[in-house]
């Protein structure tokens, strides 16, 4: 018995001395995401790949004398994906004036009068994301507030939703645009009383502005790009989905991972109206991999609740001449997400107001009821405002609903004095959608709101708004629990992008994607997430980004 015994314990030793040895080895208190196995001990990589989920004891095979071992006692979760971001345009906006905060007509132009002396004659002043909901009172900005602090420069500032911008009068004449300009389909030139221009344009009537600014090169977008995923690293994300996303900036991703650099993996949906060439590149070449994507399209119905552009069945409270406006023509929706889905592609659209959300979804239903079952996964970005009967419809119809819980927080300040006291109840339905069996993903529409998952994880468990005035939370029956928050930010993500059996969850044979915090997030007070430390994080096997290199 005893030589028996020997026997075993010895061919235990061979299998555990040829085994494939881990790279990196994290122990701490381990969120794998993964229902049957939700808690863990540690996690073993090597390469992309997770080898081992589990205990020390069921870790211990896999280390060897040049695997790294961190520290126990810190929280682990899969790496952060986000549903919606605008990747390069945020990468932009990282170097460009920020307004996001400027609580005055007098700091949002004192911001551009300094961020002008830095730039040379001629530059273009661009993003901003100022937000004039800070200004109580004050009408919208007017280009005679700047012209007189950027006169070699000309200026397009976005509102923070992306829906409204502020243009200068150098601008405007780049643009070749004065008081006779036409009215543009699907958006507003908003006018003084003399029928001057204000400089302020929203949705579709900003198209000429955008014409007239020079497109970024490639070393800029490769620049741009590379800020973009240092700040997702240091966040956590390791995953976006790039919305609104043109060829060229598809090309820079692909240039950085040439050349190893590409830490962020990026699915990729270019505008509706292009549908056609993303339906060449997915018969030419297929839909890509786990770090660059490229079979889905993005369009939009409407605009925003922000810049009073949102589509919905009842005037405004406080602008009762409008109910929103169609960014897109009906008949241009029905057909290019026809068109979409017969070629395959992945067809998610961009809907607020509850009109929008209710034509979009059946829009939805009667393309799929036309072209029959598939696996198609639509999606509606945002699905912010819903009346109650449309809520269960997601689920029933297997829509994604793709949310971003920032803009509750944000929102909130101020909705109720734009929308009914019923529509309310269907704001932001976090967890009325969940309880219907709905998909529920998150994200951040960075650079709208900021990229920070924490942020958007708080939000959606204390529905506290950014004024302070809603402690107790802003429609306090839609919170969910942190981790019903965490999985919307990972596995749901990783359903929403058609990567639920490679990310998404920390277990064997999934990608090596995942964060170390200093605090865990499942049991510290709500109010502290935001609080908590980004140690590490992991994309594809490799450290992409670590603030105190800290080695056993």
């Amino acid at each position: 018995m005893p030589r028996l015994l020997s026997v075993v314990s010895l061919a235990f030793v061979i299998a555990c001395s040829s085994s494939p040895k881990a790279d990196l080895v994290a122990y701490g208190r381990v969120w794998t995401g993964d229902t049957a196995n939700p808690w863990a001990e540690g996690i073993a990589t090597r390469g992309d790949t997770i080898l081992a989920v589990g205990d020390s004891a069921a870790l211990a095979s896999v280390v060897g004398s040049a695997t790294r071992r961190l520290s126990p006692g810190a929280f682990i979760t899969p790496g952060f994906m986000d549903d919606h971001v605008h990747l390069f345009t945020g990468g932009f906006q990282l170097t460009s004036v920020d307004l996001r905060d400027a609580d005055s007509p007098a700091e949002f132009t004192r911001r551009i009068k300094a961020f002008a002396a830095t730039l040379r004659p001629g530059e273009w002043i661009l993003g901003g994301v100022w937000d004039h909901e800070k200004w109580p009172g004050t009408p919208l900005p007017d280009r005679a507030w700047i012209d007189s602090v950027t006169p070699g420069n000309p200026v397009f500032i976005l509102r923070l939703d992306g829906h409204m911008a502020l243009a200068n009068t150098r601008a405007l004449e780049a643009a070749h645009l004065d008081r006779s300009a036409p009215e543009i389909p699907g958006g507003t030139i908003v006018r003084r009383r003399d029928g001057e221009l204000t400089g302020v344009f929203k949705d579709e009537a900003m198209n000429p502005l955008y014409a007239a600014i020079p497109n970024p090169d490639a070393v800029q977008l490769d620049s741009a790009l590379s800020r973009a995923m240092r700040h997702a690293a240091s966040l956590g994300v390791t995953a976006v989905a790039s919305v609104s996303t043109g060829w060229e900036e598809i090309a820079a991703l692909r240039r950085a991972r040439a050349r190893g650099a590409l830490t962020l993996r990026v699915s990729n949906y270019i505008p509706l109206s292009s549908w056609r060439s993303m339906a060449d590149s997915l018969r030419a070449a297929g839909p890509g991999d786990d770090w660059i994507r490229t079979a889905g399209v993005k369009g939009f119905v409407d605009g925003s609740l922000g810049s009073t552009t949102a589509l919905m069945f009842n005037p405004y409270l406080d602008a009762p001449s409008t109910r929103g406006l169609f960014v897109t023509p009906e008949d241009s929706l029905r057909q290019w997400i026809g068109a979409a889905d017969s070629a395959g592609l992945q067809v998610a659209v961009h809907a607020i107001g509850d009109r929008a959300n209710a034509l979009l979804l059946d829009i939805f239903d009667s393309v799929a009821t036309a072209h029959g079952a598939r696996d198609r996964r639509f999606r509606i970005e945002h699905a912010q405002h819903l009346r109650l009967a449309e809520i269960p419809r997601f689920a029933r119809q297997g829509v994604i609903a793709s949310m971003q819980p920032y803009h509750a927080a944000d929102d909130g300040r101020w909705a109720a004095k734009r929308i009914r006291p019923d529509l309310i109840r269907g704001t932001y339905a976090f967890r009325s959608l969940l309880d219907a069996g709905a998909r529920l993903a998150f994200g951040s529409d960075w650079y709208v709101a900021p990229l920070d998952p924490r942020l958007g994880l708080v939000a959606a468990v204390t529905r506290q708004t950014l004024d302070g005035k809603n402690p107790g939370g802003w429609v306090p029956e839609e919170k969910i629990t942190i981790e019903e928050a965490l999985r919307a930010y990972t596995a749901t993500n990783a359903y929403g992008v058609f990567a639920e059996s490679t990310r998404g969850m920390l277990k064997a044979g999934y990608r090596a994607d995942f964060v170390i915090f200093d605090t865990d997030l499942t049991t510290t007070a709500p109010d502290n997430i935001a609080n908590a430390r980004v140690l590490l994080t992991v994309s594809g096997g490799r450290v992409a980004w670590e603030p105190v290199a800290k080695r056993e």
